[in-house]
Parts: C-alpha cells; structure tokens; sequence
C-alpha cells in the first residue's frame, strides 16, 4: 500500500498532471469571463494610474486571485506577476500564461529557515526592473502561505524603494463558494456577476522609516479588507 500511495503522488506531482490542472484553471476562467456580467467599481483610480507612464503595484488577497488574469485585457501595459515557487505556483504560472501576464517566480522569505533559497532577493530585483520601465506587478501580500488577510511588508518596502503607488483591488462573484483552504478561496461560479472593486493609491515615500512602512501596511491591509466589502456587497454576497 505504500508504494501504491507513492506512485500516486508521484503521478500527481508530474509535469503531465500539473500541466492539465493548469489547462483546466485557465478553461474554467474563461469560461467564468464568458459567461458572467461585469461591473467595475473605482475605476477611476485604475484609470489614472494606466494613464501614467509609470508602473504600479496591484494588490489583492490570495483568496481573490482566480479572476485577476481576467482583467489584462484592460491595459497595454506589461502586467507582470510574483508567483510562488513553489509547485502550485508552478501550475499557476501556466494557467495565466495565455491571457498575457508574464510571471516572476519568487517567495517571501521565512525567517525559520533562512538556510533555503526562495529566489526571494532575484524576484525583487525583477520587480524594481519592471516598475521602473512601466509595468503593472501584481502581489498578494497574504500569500503563499498566509496568515490570511494579514499584509506582509513586502509591497509596502517596493513601493517604498521604487515610487511605485500600490493600487489595493478586490473581486467578488455572486454565485460560487469559499473553499476549505487557508485562505477560503473564493471560486466563482460560471454565470455570477462579477464585480471588480479599487480602493485609492497608496503611496509610500522613498526614505520612510520602520514606523511610516508599518502604518502603510496597515492602511494596505485595511484597503484590501475595504476593497473585498464593495465587491461582496456589489454582487450581494455575503460569506
């Protein structure tokens, strides 16, 4: 039984499997786009920022994430992703590839085992290259592993290094469910209606010390809350 238990996660774990799983979560958003009104809500604080030759920073919880590839089509910009490295990123990072959103693979670092790599530092350096040449770079400041709907600093310390507003967003859907994650991922159904919701811009000045980046994370976190409240209450879900 053991080995029977190893092969299957073995099988599982093969780029064959990985690479249907993300065929079929790239199917399933589109089919979720296709078949779903949609409303957009503080879009003006979108809008402003696309007009801009600048990059900026787009910010939502790991639970919101499914319909984010979705909205590329709204921009010309490079819109540029951090993914986990980690396998289920992996899987990810070929669902979203055909809508145009290009990945950049990097983890948080986890200061209980600072002796493994997580590309955390190389991603970084990515990050500042395409902010400053004008690219949108999305981040779920909750993820990979969580706590859920608890900012981490990075986003905060980017936009701190580069200039780079962040923009907190959140979607929402009116039929569909949370999953039993960490995260209670919110999986939309097919035929819901949609709704996209942007809080304002958060700057953070270049130089701000540790007391000025903890408010911004804080400001971040309660955005982000604020953002997933509009879009539930936009679509009359109420979880």
């Amino acid at each position: 039984m053991a080995g029977g238990g190893s092969l299957t996660r073995r099988i599982l774990r093969s780029r064959a499997a990985g690479a249907a799983a993300s065929g079929a979560i790239a199917f399933y958003i589109r089919l979720i786009e296709a078949t779903s009104s949609k409303a957009y809500i503080g879009r003006e604080h979108t809008d402003a920022l696309l007009k801009s030759d600048k990059g900026f920073i787009i910010a939502f919880w790991h639970s919101r994430l499914l319909m984010g590839a979705a909205l590329r089509g709204e921009t010309d910009k490079p819109v540029k992703m951090l993914i986990s490295t980690h396998r289920d990123g992996e899987i990810i990072a070929r669902a979203v590839k055909g809508f145009g959103v290009e990945l950049i693979r990097g983890s948080a670092a986890d200061p209980k085992k600072p002796e493994k790599n997580k590309s955390g530092a190389p991603a970084v350096v990515e990050m500042i290259a395409a902010l400053e040449a004008g690219a949108i770079v999305g981040m779920t400041p909750d993820g990979p592993r969580g706590p859920a709907e608890i900012a981490k600093i990075g986003a905060v310390k980017l936009a701190a290094r580069t200039g780079a507003p962040i923009l907190p967003g959140a979607y929402s859907a009116s039929r569909g469910r949370r999953l039993e994650t960490w995260d209670r991922f919110l999986l939309a159904a097919p035929f819901s209606r949609l709704a996209f919701a942007a809080r304002p811009p958060i700057h953070v000045e270049q130089g701000t010390d540790a007391a000025g980046l903890e408010a911004s994370r804080l400001r971040l976190e309660a955005e982000l809350n604020e953002a997933a409240r509009i879009a539930d209450d936009a679509v009359g879900r109420a979880d």
